[in-house]
């Protein structure tokens, strides 16, 4: 690209990302997919990396307070988040879903299952709020890649780390896209009791929603069901899995 297209402003980049986002899923490949957002997000960061820096920290005995993401790094980084909520879930949308979640609506119930969950031992709640509203942050850039589309994970798992680079250096890096990065690696990377109770959740989440759209759409989802079977790794999530289970109506 060449350098006119750092002076792209921020509005008629997200009007180019948007309307990405909104273009037909089943014509594009996962990977074809990713690779015009990824480049917006570069552009972005690029325009922003131009502004004023940040003034230094005072002098003195005390410590400077970390800073905070610039209001221009931080309406740039929402702004591409604002794909989280046009970008509608795959899965749903593979099987004819009318009115699909989106990604951000999957991640916002989840937030709230970490927020209303029995405490448990060991586990900080706090962090598991976090965690679920990070988990899939980067399909605001890679898109909801499904086990249909037969992405190798190792494959996935590359491409939405490099998505996250260039959401964290929008950010305009420090220590609030650090912790988004060390969130979202501790989730991918199932390492902590955290981890595992958000990694239910995720779960838990789809096959409630499974059991709603059955209700509302008369569908049989059986197999949203199926994929999660004995993968829970929490009394929780078990508990809970059973539940959505005894409220769905008898084949």
């Amino acid at each position: 690209m060449g350098g006119g297209s750092r002076a792209l402003s921020l509005s008629s980049l997200c009007a180019t990302t948007l309307a990405a986002a909104r273009a037909p899923a089943p014509f594009l490949a996962p990977a074809h997919r990713a690779l015009l957002p990824l480049r917006l997000a570069a552009a972005m960061s690029s325009s922003s990396s131009s502004q004023a820096p940040a003034a230094p920290a005072a002098s003195g005995d005390g410590a400077a307070p970390a800073p905070a993401p610039s209001a221009s790094n931080a309406i740039d980084f929402l702004t591409l988040c604002y794909r989280l909520k046009t970008t509608k879930r795959a899965g749903w949308v593979k099987r004819g879903v009318q009115a699909p979640e989106s990604v951000a609506d999957h991640m916002y119930r989840m937030g709230v299952m970490a927020l209303v969950a029995a405490d448990l031992p060991g586990v900080d709640r706090d962090r598991c709020v976090k965690m679920a509203i990070v988990h899939d942050i980067a399909e605001a850039i890679v898109g909801d890649i499904t086990p249909s589309d037969n992405v190798p994970k190792e494959e996935k798992s590359r491409m939405e780390k490099e998505a996250l680079d260039h959401m964290c250096e929008l950010l305009g890096g420090g220590p609030r896209a650090q912790e988004i990065r060390e969130l979202w690696m501790e989730y991918e990377n199932n390492a902590s009791l955290e981890a595992k109770v958000v990694k239910d959740f995720d779960k838990i989440e789809m096959i409630l929603q499974a059991l709603e759209y059955e209700k509302e759409q008369e569908r049989d989802l059986e197999e949203f069901f199926q994929s999660t079977a004995g993968k829970f790794q929490t009394d929780i999530g078990k508990a809970w899995a059973a539940e959505i289970a005894s409220r769905r109506k008898p084949k």
